[in-house]
């Protein structure tokens, strides 16, 4: 991999030009041929993709940083940090409305954002962070993981017109500046492009310095893979805790996909689910689904501990943040890319008592050498016509100076 380039992008301009040029001229002319992949070794064995390999890594290495502050904010007794997992950005007027107008959400003084699309279809091509960004008026830094060779998964491929660039990360928007940023790469749980939804790339973790008047503390975004085992996704949280400062105050939120499974691939998800049944739904759902820490997301939640950093008060423990629907059409689709469809009608049974609906507790902050209270879960976010804003509740807490 080459090494990472910051590019900061001018207000008028959220998407430089170099990798508009780098994507549509040299890149995406090759991604007919790359979808007839069906490993990475596979596609990596084309002297086609060889060639183009050093603009792939100089596109996925890039930060794209800019500055839409107006005046500088003020210095405060405490600081509020909010995780949300955006789902691309699909319904992007309804986030940034609840962004600025809800209670909670627009007090926010630093956001962690998951699942930020730049130039995909199915979020009208928008680049989600910087736009939100602008909006709102703030710092940001955005990274991406991968670049998407299709529209992506299940009813995503139904989305009007082609992706302009096709990127997808995480960012950190925040009131205060931005400095010190930089990705944490971390291993794929599966191969990419072994599936229907095949993707250049990696997931990454975000981090970067947030300079406070009165404080200084390390933000991080984090998304564990979902298509992982629970032991793959301890190790990528390793990964991400063995790069951050000792020297400062942590604070460390986003998707964890603390799903209790092993879901590297579809079989072990079948064996895990049925596992679950003979466990029975309602000890699984309130020991496990809403406690993972507890057993099997253990050593996750037991590598933070011993690394120094706090959970249990920094997030409202046993409350979901995810609530899958097996009627829901979206759900239905997205999870039929790698579980088969006749699974559908055991798990409906499963959940029969719960009118075919699992709460999950998937979203998690864990800080350092700080002060917090007040954890928040925002759920049922939803438009003016009743859909709902994200698959995820967004979540939030207070850092305290001093």
């Amino acid at each position: 991999m080459s090494s990472n380039n910051v590019i900061q992008i001018p207000d008028s301009q959220l998407v430089p030009e170099e990798v508009f040029r780098l994507i549509r001229e040299r890149i995406a002319p090759h991604f007919p041929e790359f979808l007839k992949c069906k490993s990475t070794a596979e596609l990596k064995s084309l002297s086609s993709y060889r060639a183009i390999e050093p603009d792939i890594d100089k596109v996925l290495n890039s930060q794209y940083s800019g500055d839409f502050i107006s005046a500088a904010a003020p210095a405060q007794s405490r600081y509020r940090f909010v995780a949300w997992n955006m789902e691309r950005g699909i319904e992007f007027s309804g986030q940034l409305k609840a962004l600025r107008t809800h209670p909670y959400l627009s007090s926010a003084d630093v956001h962690l954002l998951t699942e930020a699309d730049m130039g995909m279809a199915r979020s009208e091509n928008r680049a989600v962070a910087q736009e939100i960004a602008r909006e709102l008026g703030m710092h940001y830094s955005f990274a991406p993981c991968y670049l998407n060779l299709s529209k992506g998964a299940g009813v995503e491929r139904l989305a009007e017109g082609e992706n302009e660039l096709g990127l997808h990360g995480n960012a950190i928007l925040s009131r205060y500046p931005i400095c010190g940023v930089r990705p944490i790469h971390l291993r794929n749980g599966i191969d990419k492009m072994a599936g229907r939804e095949k993707r250049l790339g990696r997931q990454a973790g975000l981090a970067a310095e947030i300079e406070f008047p009165n404080f200084r503390a390390t933000a991080v975004t984090v998304h564990l893979d979902a298509n992982s085992s629970q032991a793959h996704r301890r190790n990528q949280m390793r990964d991400i805790v063995q790069n951050l400062p000792l020297n400062m105050p942590v604070i460390l939120g986003g998707d964890w996909n603390t799903s209790t499974y092993n879901s590297s691939r579809a079989l072990y998800s079948i064996l895990g689910f049925w596992l679950r049944v003979f466990m029975g739904a309602e000890n699984v759902i309130s020991n496990h689904y809403l406690h993972p820490e507890n057993g099997f997301e253990r050593d996750l939640f037991r590598l933070l501990e011993t690394q120094g950093f706090e959970y249990r008060q920094s997030n409202r423990m046993g409350e979901p943040t995810v609530q899958y629907d097996v009627d829901d059409h979206k759900t239905r689709m997205n999870l039929g890319e790698w579980v088969p469809g006749w699974c559908f009608a055991f798990i409906r049974w499963a959940l029969r008592r719960h009118d075919g609906k699992c709460p999950l507790k998937l979203d998690w902050f864990a800080t350092r050498a700080a002060r917090v209270r007040n954890p928040v879960i925002v759920g049922d976010l939803r438009t003016s016509d009743g859909r709902p804003l994200s698959d995820h509740a967004a979540i939030g807490v207070d850092v305290l100076v001093g």
